[in-house]
């Protein structure tokens, strides 16, 4: 017997590893401790009317509003156990004291103590672990007893005859309670009366209660599920109910479908239908942070928060996307999927998979597909697939190989001939026909080897293929599609890694890093789609992979979304649609992104490591709010305060720093939610849409300002916007009171600045007749100046006179000697041949007056009286010079040159020059410096 439990508990958990592997799981949003900036355990959650969440956690109270975090330290610096959400009010409980949170009009939470009110009365080391309303009570439960305040007049009333009071619940308008080794109770008129003591619930510990048709269902901890109707227990039995009995569960919750969640203390969660079968079961291995639930929380949207002992997590439950995600790697990387005869086929990097559509079941290999299956295509109640071995037919789990030439990329159908199925092959193209015996390979297309990963047929047997290293190929085909005429490379749209070309609406589409073109059916050429591009490289390209589905839906991937378009309803502009999945997170091969239709509007997209489902009949955004959350100012280098939300308000004008957070609270993994504004008076247009939740202003002039802010979900605009009008008020130097003083103070100041511009002025004019009386005398000196500078230049001129005149006398004297002295030879000649005495008188007579020591005296006696005492200067500064230097140096003061000095000295014009030098010499003059300009400088 014990063997047999043994086997079928191993059957069981094979079971549950086997279907835990097969999930298709909704969209988990974590959020870490590091995100939340809290403690790791959360205890309770709650949401109000804004649709904000609020977790009871070790740190304090936590708030989140969609886009930001806020924690509140616990009032009394201790872990906080519950919260509950009220009206405007948020009650939580901690160690010994307990209260309400209430927002203030600056929009913070500020707390209030109730406790405080019966201090006297708490128990030493109680911890309030829950909190329940019913009408206008609230009730704080710890492990020793039940306070029952009263909101309307602040009293009291306790419940606190039970020894170990272990969880309180609400059943509709029902209050229960179970004591630990006695029952379970229910609050009637204030009082607790006894429903069970059945010795199952006795020491049992009851985590939640459901309400039933028929009574009510209470959820063990390790018991399973029980059923009390008209106070007889009895044991709820339901199809999960052997693998849900092997876990301990911590936390539950019944949700609005009618399924429940059950929160284990090391199994993660599980989610189950109304009839109890396991929709879901996600651990930490498939999706969750924790696999300890401390709480479960399902929101106004009907996402599932649940509060860890490591984290918080977000699990949209009515999202429209599911993820199957493959941890072992049993799949692969899916390249190409396909609904056919009830049957989902994956073709993988790994082979060909399969499993029944209706059936969450692990998909089964099929064997002799191992490889890359690139392709699968239905066409004539016949699955073909295109795999690296060449091309397949399937049929369930068989394969019959019919073309192994060469791998198969992709499979067209001759829209000349429905018996034809154009192929694309590794080296070319080539021909399955329909025959008798089924379908067959005809041929290959020969005169063209270029691999064909995407082709399509245009017309006259033109088709146009893709290639990656070659661009755009127009191939030219014979009637009998048996060879190729001519092909030809087009220069435009260019060549590129991971492009895309496939036929939509009857029109042939290539997208690449450039763009998206589309063939002109008329000219025959490729042109640039814009709308199509734009899209494109906004949403940030990664890839031009096209994907056509079954219901004429044309698919594009990029960085941030995934858009399809569909047909115009009166005109050929395409319906564009956007699922904002990012592109990290779909995870496809890039170049080898693929969608599949495998239901009336659901689709698969494949992965790296699994797959998505899409339900696109789901994807609806509800209704949605934007809720201003704070507005802060700041004056330069301080701290920021928050002011009011709901008043216009005055700031001064320092405080010009502002700051406005706002926030959607919205929490669907894949809907984004963005956001614009204007603020009026300092911006004319509207911002840009972004996903940041606050706007942010510095160094605003004084003025009156009205800000404007806007959002939309997933593309679509919600419901309201926040208008919000504040003015900054000028400084006091620049009020009206302060203008009024500028005035007077400007006419004071304008009279007395006539009056000192007249005194100016005055002043000015007399100063002026001054000085214009001494322009006069000035100008008087001036002339005098001028005659005696005139006087000066004559005088000048005189002297110069005076020193030709002393030179040409002196040359006189020269020509006169020179004269006597011919004369003087001439009369010694006569007087050598006669004793005339006569004539030695006359000879003696002419030598004594050709003395040339007279001349010089003469001319020296009077050189002085031009110059005066230059002779005696130079000598005194040069006493080395002889009287003939002198004379040389006084010739070259009368600034005469050598040609004129020859005569005079009775030499040379060359013996001057000698003359010259030897005076430079002696008065010791350098290379550079003039001697005539230092004489005539002394």
């Amino acid at each position: 017997m014990v063997s047999f439990i043994k086997n079928n508990i191993y059957l069981i958990l094979l079971l549950t590893g086997i279907c835990s592997v097969a999930q298709e799981l909704p969209p988990i949003v974590k959020y870490p401790s590091s995100v939340y900036h809290a403690g790791n355990q959360n205890w309770m959650i709650s949401q109000d009317k804004n649709h904000f969440i609020y977790f009871a956690n070790n740190e304090g109270l936590l708030e989140f509003n969609g886009s930001n975090w806020s924690l509140y330290p616990s009032p009394n610096e201790t872990i906080i156990r519950s919260v509950k959400v009220v009206g405007d009010k948020i009650y939580t409980g901690c160690y010994m004291e307990f209260g309400y949170w209430k927002r203030q009009v600056n929009g913070l939470l500020k707390y209030t103590s109730i406790s405080n009110k019966i201090k006297n009365k708490l128990i030493e080391d109680e911890h309030f672990w829950n909190i329940i309303t019913v009408d206008y009570w609230v009730l704080f439960q710890s492990f020793d007893r039940i306070y029952v305040y009263n909101t309307k007049d602040g009293s009291f009333n306790f419940i606190d005859k039970q020894q170990y009071i272990f969880k309180c619940y609400k059943v509709e308008n029902s209050i229960y309670f179970q004591a630990i080794g006695e029952g379970l109770y229910e609050i009637i008129n204030g009082k607790s009366v006894l429903v069970s003591d059945d010795s199952r619930i006795q020491n049992n510990r009851i985590v939640e209660i459901f309400k039933d048709k028929e009574g009510v269902l209470l959820q063990t901890e390790r018991a399973g599920i029980f059923k009390l109707e008209d106070k007889k227990l009895s044991k709820f039995h339901f199809l999960s109910e052997a693998e849900i009995e092997m876990n301990t569960i911590f936390s539950a919750q019944k949700l609005s479908n009618g399924g429940f969640a059950l929160g284990t203390i090391s199994n993660g969660i599980y989610i189950l239908d109304s009839n109890g079968e396991i929709k879901n079961h996600i651990t930490q291995n498939t999706g969750l942070s924790n696999n300890t639930i401390l709480s479960i929380k399902e929101d106004s949207d009907n996402n599932l928060w649940l509060g860890l002992d490591n984290g918080i997590d977000c699990v949209n439950l009515q999202s429209p996307i599911k993820n199957y995600k493959d941890d072992d790697g049993y799949l692969g990387t899916v390249y190409t999927s396909i609904k056919f005869d009830n049957k989902i086929y994956l073709g993988t990097n790994q082979g060909l998979f399969y499993k029944n559509s209706d059936e969450n079941s692990r998909f089964s290999f099929i064997n002799g597909t191992k490889g890359q299956v690139w392709a699968l295509f239905e066409y004539d109640n016949q699955l073909f697939c295109g795999h690296d071995l060449g091309t397949f037919i399937v049929k369930e789990d068989k394969i019959k190989l019919i073309y192994k030439e060469s791998g198969t990329w992709k499979f067209n159908v001759n829209p000349n001939n429905k018996n034809c199925i154009i192929q694309g092959n590794y080296d070319g193209l080539s021909i399955l026909e329909k025959t008798n015996n089924g379908w067959v390979f005809k041929n290959k297309i020969k005169g063209f080897d270029i691999s064909s990963r995407y082709f399509e047929m245009a017309n006259n047997n033109v088709l146009y293929v893709g290639h990656e290293y070659k661009g755009v190929i127009k191939v030219e085909l014979n009637k009998e599609l048996s060879k190729v005429n001519r092909f030809t490379i087009l220069n435009s749209p260019r060549k590129g890694k991971n492009i895309g070309l496939a036929k939509y609406n009857n029109t042939i589409y290539f997208a690449g890093k450039q763009g998206v073109y589309k063939l002109n059916s008329k000219s025959n050429k490729f042109e640039k789609d814009n709308h199509l591009s734009e899209i494109l490289s906004k949403g940030g390209y990664i890839s031009g992979k096209i994907n056509v589905d079954k219901s004429n839906k044309m698919w594009f991937f990029t960085k941030n979304s995934i858009y399809y378009f569909t047909s115009g309803n009166f005109d050929s502009q395409l319906k564009t649609h956007k699922i904002s999945i990012p592109f990290s997170i779909t995870n496809p091969m890039t170049g080898y992104e693929n969608v599949s239709q495998i239901g009336d509007n659901e689709y698969l997209i494949g992965k790296t490591d699994g797959y998505f489902i899409i339900n696109l009949s789901d994807f609806k955004v509800k209704t949605h709010s934007i809720i201003l959350n704070s507005v802060s100012v700041n004056k330069l280098e301080n701290s920021p305060k928050n002011i009011s939300l709901s008043k216009e308000i005055e700031l001064h004008h320092s405080e010009n720093n502002i700051v406005f957070n706002y926030s959607v609270p919205q929490y669907d993994k894949f809907i984004d939610v963005e956001y614009q504004y204007l603020l009026e008076g300092f911006q004319e247009q509207w911002s840009g849409w972004s996903t940041k939740s606050s706007a942010n202003f510095k160094n605003l002039s004084p003025g009156v300002y009205t800000l404007k802010v806007r959002a939309k979900v997933a593309n679509t605009l919600v419901s309201n916007s926040i208008v919000y009008k504040f003015e900054i008020n000028k400084p006091w130097y620049a009020s009206g009171f302060a203008w009024i003083i500028y005035i007077v103070i400007f006419i004071i100041s304008v009279f007395y600045i006539n009056k000192s511009y007249h005194n100016y002025f005055r002043k000015q004019e007399e100063k002026l007749i001054e000085e214009n009386n001494l322009l006069l005398e000035i100008a008087a000196l001036e002339s005098e100046k001028q005659i005696i500078k005139l006087k000066n230049e004559q005088l000048a001129q005189d002297v110069d006179a005076k020193n030709k005149e002393l030179a040409v006398s002196n040359m006189s004297l020269i020509k006169k000697d020179e004269l006597l002295a011919i004369i003087k030879e001439d009369l010694k000649k006569s007087a050598e041949t006669s004793d005339n005495k006569n004539l030695k008188s006359v000879i003696t007579t002419i030598s004594r007056n050709i003395n040339e020591d007279d001349s010089w005296n003469v001319f020296k006696e009077a050189f002085d009286n031009v110059d005066k005492d230059f002779l005696k200067r130079i000598k005194l500064l040069h006493p080395n010079l002889t009287s003939s230097d002198l004379k040389l140096c006084a010739y070259l003061r009368l600034n005469l040159t050598s040609k004129e000095i020859a005569p005079m000295l009775n030499i040379s014009i060359r013996s001057v020059e000698i003359k010259r030098y030897r005076l430079r010499k002696k008065l010791n003059l350098m290379h550079d410096n003039g001697l005539v300009d230092y004489i005539l400088g002394l």
